[in-house]
């Protein structure tokens, strides 16, 4: 018999049958998604009122925080967590055997070698017990205000791109750091001073520099300004030859001149806001140059940093840590304090032990110790603590093996350790786990997007919500994934 042929699609069996099951999925979804809340008035993408006039005033957040401002301590390339935070005694009883199950393993820069025991002891710490090693003592001292996440992973096992997952939540170039979405979302408690602040290491910038801090595609006032303590913000001071008074009227004159300017194109917005830009860059002369003032510090403050040391990279970083302490306590919304830096090359000056681990880690360890731990005791000594939350981060781990033919340790986003300590964190604990080799992440596996929503959610914002609409597409900070680590907060 011939094939019956229908005139009209709509008595085709298999097109109406077809129709008929996506049109009920559909419905099924619909029905999922009300009753979850997601299509619910309050559902939607919550985009903050940014002010032309006035873009980095203060915005209240989608629910009450926890946090007010946020400390990312990042360790650039990549410090090992098998050598500091992560124990494993099989690694310790196995030292010198095969890895079990990876045959000739080949990682980023080759093939691996035997497994190697941490290349310093560990010893528990504090009411806690937490095992840490002797790499960084003063921080080990610590571990009882400390949250270590142990499981987390990364998407890249290069630098470049796992430092801009660590920031920006991608790995590609061109998306807003976690600072600017915070600066986006909430604006500054500081009129005088900028929303958010990167402060490189004294020995550089790292590896994907302004990408860290940068804004992408969100408005460009909410990218962070880049300064040190050695090396503020450029081209503040007033000529010496323009005395106070002059300077001041001029600036005077010149506000006068902006609000007739714009009472005459009223609702231009780009006016509005390169007036704004304006006026706080010489708010900005004033008060800058007085947060970077260290000489205003106590003796014993300073030799507690140790901002004098005769090692001049860590009295640098310690410097560095001081000024992050004033501008959290200044009203900063976001600090990014960066220890380690690529100009140098590889792990001269930062954490990428591949070739000789022992020997470059002993001249980074005292770096960051003795300063970090201070601001550390200096935050909570003073209160900030209560509403800051410090987050440190490096940007993968490194392998339980030492590379072949060399005395280090290869990159692996497989599994690693940060760590968190200050508002609404749970004190002296531990989150998911490793292997018993400190390889892989396998109890409770987290992902950079979790310790974002996490963070956002600390500050009282919804990372599901906080979006920006470029290009046709509602983005995010933790793109389409992420959920708040809920376990580790208090």
């Amino acid at each position: 018999m011939a094939a019956i042929s229908f005139p009209h699609p709509l008595l085709d069996r298999r097109a109406f049958l077809g129709d008929a099951a996506t049109g009920l999925g559909g419905i099924a979804l619909a029905a999922l998604l009300a009753e979850s809340g997601k299509l619910s008035a309050d559902s939607g993408p919550l985009r903050p009122n940014v002010l032309p006039d006035a873009p980095l005033a203060s915005r209240p957040p989608h629910f009450p925080p926890r946090a007010k401002r946020v400390l990312v301590v990042f360790c650039s390339g990549a410090l090992s967590h098998l050598d500091s935070f992560d124990y494993k005694p099989e690694l310790v009883k196995r030292h010198g055997q095969p890895m079990p199950g990876a045959g000739k393993l080949v990682t980023f820069q080759g093939e691996n070698g035997d497994l190697v025991k941490p290349l310093w002891p560990f010893k528990p710490r504090g009411k806690s017990g937490k095992m840490v090693s002797d790499l960084l003592p003063n921080l080990a001292d610590l571990a009882d205000e400390m949250c270590f996440i142990h499981s987390m992973t990364a998407r890249s096992n290069t630098h470049g791109p796992a430092e801009n997952q660590m920031s920006t939540g991608f790995t590609l170039d061109g998306f807003p750091s976690a600072g600017a979405w915070v600066s986006y979302a909430l604006g500054s408690e500081n009129r005088d001073l900028p929303a958010f602040v990167a402060i490189p290491d004294p020995r550089g910038v790292p590896q994907v520099g302004p990408n860290n801090w940068g804004s992408g595609f969100l408005p460009a006032v909410f990218q962070g300004t880049a300064f040190t303590a050695d090396k503020p913000i450029p081209h503040l001071a007033r000529p010496a030859a323009i005395p106070a008074p002059t300077d001041a009227d001029t600036r005077a004159f010149l506000r006068t001149l902006n609000e007739e300017h714009l009472a005459k194109h009223p609702g231009d917005t780009e006016l509005m806001a390169r007036i704004a830009a304006h006026e706080l860059a010489g708010r900005m002369q004033l008060r800058a140059a007085e947060v970077a003032d260290l000489s205003r510090e106590p003796a014993k403050v300073r030799a507690e940093y140790g901002a004098d040391n005769s090692n001049k990279v860590k009295a640098g970083f310690a410097r560095n840590c001081l000024l992050a302490r004033r501008l959290l306590e200044r009203g900063v919304r976001f600090v990014q304090l960066f220890n380690g830096a690529y100009a140098m090359g590889e792990g001269v000056g930062n954490w990428d032990g591949h070739k000789t681990l022992k020997a470059q880690y002993d001249i980074h360890a005292p770096i960051l110790d003795q300063p970090l731990a201070a601001l550390l005791r200096d935050l909570k000594r003073t209160g900030l603590g209560a509403d800051t939350v410090i987050v440190w981060v490096t940007e993968f781990g490194r392998m339980p093996t030492f590379q072949k033919g060399a005395s280090g340790r290869d990159h692996n986003p497989a599994g690693f350790t940060v760590w968190l300590a200050g508002a609404g964190v749970k004190a002296g604990t531990c989150y998911g786990a490793t292997d018993e080799f400190g390889y892989k992440a396998v109890e409770k596996v987290s992902s950079i997007y979790d310790l974002h929503a996490t963070v956002l959610h600390l500050l009282g914002l919804d990372h599901e919500r906080l979006s920006f609409y470029h290009n046709g597409i509602e983005r995010r900070l933790t793109d389409v994934h992420g959920h708040v680590i809920r376990d580790i907060l208090t």
